[in-house]
């Protein structure tokens, strides 16, 4: 358990210095006078914070500013890339690793299928990409962390991976692996809270503070902003979506509960009732679009034929958009959230499920908070994962914690 700290000297000065850095980063170019005066915080301090972040390579001076009168002030700028940091992505299927720098720009990045590893094979897949990019990186001295995320429970104060069913990772101390091994600070974050944090911070997003992502890929999880904080529970667990049961009747989880939304939704489960419905003679488009070659079929084809109105696509995705929007009606009246934020490789890019999701949530949330509700897909792109790694470290960056 975390305790608050005191108030001391040390801890002023560390507030002050994020407050600075952070307005700086938001509102660069910017004078230390203007940093003093909308921050309420002294010359003096300004000052001495300021010469401290330059001294330590986060801010650079780039010029004079305009005066009203007297000389003109020297004016301060974020400088995101004279750092960077690590971030790597577990999921079910792929790791990806990624060099990046103070704004979540990628610089390089590199991908390795999971295929059948589990457990520590999956651990030592990901730090052997790692040690490629430390090879190759030359001085690590820029470098302010590594971040690690991964589906599953994650307790992110000990940073250890508790429990990923599909992955067979269970007590995985990855925060003391990965810092034993560089000697450079980590953090480990569960994938889908990573998500929700990028989406407030560099996405589409960025106004509302009560935000909830839901993953709809090879899995499904919940990234849950609460008043800009992330709802976590006791270990690590809150958000795990994809096991609240849709079904009672549905078929046993790996998680031993029966009927989750994850055997319902998740592309497994959507790639199954495709496979069943093609065996049993069903006419579809997706014979077509692979050539008759059943490997080629991935979410991509689905969408593709869901786009042409494909009858078992649009049959399967009124199933989807039932179960889904079942659950996130349930979410809607739990947590009130602001917006709603959509990804994963079954629902990214696929206006036609958002849609029918949004009338399941018109259709059945509750009238007062439902009615200004944003439901979207992602913004982030084909890299928001590792942007969400990123933005765990950045988190911790920029914004100041009394624990």
């Amino acid at each position: 358990m975390k305790t608050m700290r005191k108030g001391d000297w040390k801890l002023i000065q560390e507030l002050n210095r994020s407050i600075i850095l952070n307005k700086i980063r938001l509102d660069g170019p910017i004078s230390r006078i203007e940093l003093a005066k909308g921050n309420r915080i002294s010359p003096s301090t300004v000052a001495a914070a300021v010469q401290e972040l330059i001294r330590e390579g986060y801010v650079t001076e780039i010029g004079r500013g305009e005066s009203s009168g007297g000389r003109k002030p020297i004016l301060l700028q974020f400088a995101p890339d004279n750092h960077f940091l690590f971030a790597a992505s577990i999921s079910n299927t792929v790791i990806e690793v990624a060099q990046l720098n103070l704004e979540a720009s990628i610089l390089r990045k590199a991908s390795a299928p999971v295929g059948m590893r589990q457990g520590e094979g999956v651990i030592e897949l990901m730090l052997g990409m790692i040690d490629r990019f430390v090879t190759e990186t030359g001085s690590m001295d820029p470098c302010i962390g590594i971040a690690v995320t991964t589906p599953g429970v994650v307790n992110v104060e000990q940073g250890v991976v508790y429990y990923n069913s599909k992955l067979r990772l269970n007590d995985v101390p990855v925060k003391q692996i990965v810092e034993s091994r560089y000697g450079i600070k980590t953090w480990v974050e569960n994938d889908t809270n990573s998500l929700v944090l990028a989406e407030r911070r560099f996405g589409s997003y960025s106004s509302f503070a009560n935000l909830i992502y839901i993953m709809v890929g090879n899995g499904i999880g919940a990234g849950i902003l609460v008043n800009d904080m992330i709802l976590r529970g006791k270990l690590g667990g809150a958000g795990e979506f994809g096991h609240t049961s849709v079904n009672r009747s549905g078929i046993r989880c790996e998680c031993g509960n029966v009927g989750c939304l994850e055997n319902s939704v998740s592309w497994p489960a959507v790639h199954s009732r495709m496979m069943a419905a093609m065996a049993s003679g069903r006419q579809t488009l997706i014979h077509d679009l692979t050539g008759g070659d059943f490997s080629r079929i991935g979410p991509a084809v689905y969408k593709e034929a869901l786009s042409r109105q494909d009858r078992l696509a649009m049959d399967i995705t009124e199933e989807i958009a039932e179960h889904l929007g079942a659950g996130i009606v349930n979410l809607v009246n739990l947590f009130n959230p602001e917006a709603i934020v959509l990804g994963g490789n079954v629902a990214q890019d696929n206006p036609i499920l958002l849609h029918k999701v949004e009338e399941h949530i018109s259709r059945y949330a509750m009238r007062i908070l439902k009615d200004d509700l944003v439901v979207g897909q992602s913004s982030l792109g084909d890299d928001g994962k590792l942007m969400g790694a990123a933005a765990v470290v950045l988190q911790d960056l920029f914004q100041f914690s009394l624990t």
